[in-house]
Order: C-alpha cells, then sequence, then structure tokens
C-alpha cells in the first residue's frame, strides 16, 4: 500500500511509520517539525515538512496516489487549546477536513485516526469507560477530537471514505518528548536520570490508563486490514496514579529521591480508563506490554540517549 503518515516524526507516528515501512509498504510523511524530530525519521520514508493546513497537501496527494492515510499530526498541547481555541482549532479541525477533501478527490480508501479516550469522555461516570461512554470533553482539544470523529461520520456516509477511530489511552514509551506538554513518564524518567526532583501536581492520586506505544503501533497495522468502519477505545483498563509511576520510576532509575509534591492543577482530571474489549472483540487487539516492562524499557531509552 501507498501510506500517508502525518505527523510521522512525532513520538507515536514515528513508531507507526517504522512498523508499516518493516511490513513492505510505501510510506510518505507529513510533518511540520513544530515538535517532531528529525532524529525520528525512518530513511525508508519520504518527508514533506509542510502544515497539514496548507494548500501544498494537494500536491502531495496528487503525487503519490494514497490508499490510507493514518492521521497523528495535531496541536496536541490541552494547555494551549485552553488559552488559544483558535488556534488549536485551525491546526485540528481545519487541517483535518484539508486532508478529508484530499482523500475524497483522490480516491483514498481508508482513514485511520488518532483520537483520544483520555480527553473525549471527560470526567468519567463509569470506569473503565467503554466507547459507548458520554462524550463531554473539558478541553477545547478533546472537542476537536470529537469534532474530527463527526466529520469522519460524514465523510464515510456522503462518500464512501472508510475510517478506523482509535482513541488512544495516555501513551508512553521511547522517543516521547519529556518537554513541553508531554506524559509524566517521559518527564518523570528525563528528570530522574539527571538527578532532579520531579514534581507531583497535588497529592498525587490523579489516575490515568497508561498504555505502551508499541501496543498503539499494532492497533495501526489491524486498523490497516479492517474492512469497516468503527471507533475503539485502545487503553489497558487499569487506573495508575501519578505517585505509583513516580515510585515505579525512582526505583527504576536508582534515583532515590523523596516525593516532591508541589499544588494542583486546576481543572485537572482526576480519573481516566478505558475498557478496550471492543478492540479485543472486533479487532483481536490486546494491550501485551505490563507497566513495569514498559517503564523499564522507557527508562533505558533516556538512559542510553542521554549518554
Amino acid at each position: 500500500m501507498n501510506i500517508l503518515v502525518t505527523g510521522g516524526a512525532g513520538f507515536i507516528a514515528s513508531h507507526i511509520v517504522d512498523a508499516y515501512i518493516e511490513l513492505g509498504h510505501e510510506v510518505a510523511i507529513i510533518d511540520d517539525l513544530s515538535s517532531g524530530r528529525k532524529s525520528n525519521l525512518n530513511p525508508k520514508a519520504e518527508l514533506f515538512q509542510v502544515k497539514i493546513q496548507d494548500e501544498a497537501v494537494g500536491d502531495i496527494f496528487a503525487k503519490f496516489e494514497f490508499d490510507v492515510v493514518c492521521h497523528h499530526a495535531a496541536q496536541m498541547d490541552v494547555r494551549k487549546s485552553v488559552a488559544d481555541p483558535i488556534f488549536d482549532a485551525n491546526i485540528n479541525v481545519l487541517g483535518t477536513l484539508n486532508l478529508l477533501e484530499n482523500c475524497v478527490k483522490h480516491k483514498v480508501e481508508k482513514f485511520i485516526f488518532a483520537s483520544t479516550g483520555g480527553a473525549i469522555y471527560g470526567e468519567q461516570d463509569t470506569f473503565p469507560a467503554d466507547e459507548e461512554h458520554p462524550t463531554w470533553p473539558l478541553s477545547p482539544y478533546g472537542i476537536t477530537k470529537l469534532t474530527c470523529e463527526k466529520y469522519l461520520f460524514y465523510y464515510k456516509e456522503v462518500y464512501g471514505l472508510a475510517h478506523v477511530i482509535l482513541r488512544y489511552a495516555n501513551v508512553y514509551g521511547p522517543r516521547q518528548n519529556p518537554h513541553g506538554e508531554a506524559g509524566v513518564v517521559a518527564i518523570f524518567a528525563e528528570r530522574f536520570l539527571a538527578g532532579n526532583k520531579p514534581i507531583i501536581n497535588g497529592d498525587g492520586k490523579q489516575t490515568r490508563d497508561y498504555v505502551y506505544v508499541h501496543d498503539l503501533v499494532r492497533a495501526n497495522e489491524i486498523a490497516l486490514d479492517y474492512a469497516d468502519s468503527d471507533v475503539f477505545n485502545i487503553g489497558t483498563g487499569a487506573e495508575t496514579d501519578v505517585t505509583t509511576i513516580f515510585r515505579l520510576l525512582n526505583e527504576l532509575t536508582g534515583a532515590n529521591i523523596e516525593e516532591n509534591h508541589g499544588p494542583a492543577k486546576l481543572g485537572e482530571q482526576q480519573r481516566s480508563c478505558l475498557s478496550s474489549q471492543k478492540a479485543e472483540s472486533k479487532l483481536g487487539w490486546r494491550p501485551e506490554v505490563e507497566l513495569c516492562a514498559g517503564l523499564k524499557t522507557t527508562v533505558e531509552y533516556f538512559r542510553d540517549k542521554d549518554k
């Protein structure tokens, strides 16, 4: 297949690019490198350094005749989305619409969309949340992801563009950026290894569903051959609080640093946990990497990177 991966220089999508190429597919990447890194790029993939909102995207579609678009490029900073919802929507909504319009024009068969389970459900009523849980996102970022899901339904009904929506839990693993809006695993791991004290926001009892990046990659591989259009949570179904992440990484890095608590973040979601039973029954996907094993591999990555 000819596959376009947007955001292919980023943390998650660069691993997906590697996997698609390993499977024998031809892969092109659109990434403006605003947050992605050249060091993440697979040399067998062709990079186009443009924004997904740009008119130049149409030229790339015309050149490659893509079979599949795997869309991961996004404005992912929740706090930035709150501070500037227009900026957030311009990338996440208008950029996605630009891709979808080009999919229709150039007869793309399938659109794989990286959505969010962590932000789209808001404060959950049930744990773990399944795909039928009410969607009440608490940030413009979550709202734009939900909006794009609705557009995908429209493009399927009106134009026949098949889609697979993957609602990710909190993803961690090698290549995650520990700076800016990043996951707590990457932030804590780097600070422990540098001998600095990570700060736990509030009491540290906030829970998340931590899923290892290579488990996500398998979901994106399976999605290539999935015959229908549907939405799936991709998580572990297990809650882990921030203090536990602190203690596990403290031990794995050998940092032996005392817990350090700071002020709670206003409006921070308190609990998040996703059921992946639907993904297991329809895709044959289930998480395989246990948290401690994934954290160990992540710590090894950051330790080697800094040598």
